[in-house]
């Protein structure tokens, strides 16, 4: 037993030992990233943004300010034309999506959810708030008095079976359906 005990402890005090050695690895490696990146920033700062010298006379500050909105309108039609190219390829890989599951015959069914809504509630989403329909099934239907039939009334009369029964057991009772009948 106690040689199961020191075994396990000196794997966990291994195990432990071994993470500590790994946390200290990516530690450092997460730094030379870092350092790397900002390296990588101040290269690409340098080399297209270069140091700004603000001149002294108001024409030289005008032309400066010429040359900056020069640049911003080239690098917005530069943005706005990359969007449209990502739209167009986006809509372009849509499109073959769709032309794959056709060709394919499998269609993509999306998942559907149960939505519990009544119809007042459905045809107010449907038309908007503007539009007022109340759906009450029950007030448009015509009140029916209902009539007695001549059987509804025939099982009213007879009543309860067994007083029936027992009228027609024996000699009597046989005798009585035969006068009934004929």
């Amino acid at each position: 037993m106690s040689q199961c005990k020191k075994r396990n402890r000196a794997i966990t005090a291994r195990r432990q030992h071994l993470k500590s050695v790994m946390l200290q690895i990516a530690a450092t490696e997460q730094e030379k990233e870092k350092s790397r990146r900002e390296a990588e920033k101040q290269n690409y700062l340098s080399e297209h943004c270069p140091p700004l010298h603000i001149p002294g006379s108001m024409s030289e500050v005008q032309e400066l300010c010429k040359q900056l909105h020069a640049k911003i309108d080239a690098a917005e039609e530069e943005k706005y034309d990359m969007e449209v190219r990502v739209q167009k390829t986006s809509k372009e890989l849509e499109d073959m999506n769709q032309k794959l599951f056709d060709l394919r015959g499998k269609f993509k069914r999306p998942p559907l959810r149960r939505v519990r809504m009544s119809a007042d509630a459905m045809l107010k989403a449907l038309l908007g708030s503007k539009h007022k329909v109340c759906m009450d099934l029950r007030a448009n239907l015509k009140q029916v008095k209902k009539e007695d039939t001549e059987k509804e009334r025939d099982l009213r009369d007879v009543g309860d079976w067994r007083k029936n029964i027992e009228e027609k057991s024996g000699m009597e009772g046989r005798k009585k359906m035969f006068e009934s009948e004929s």
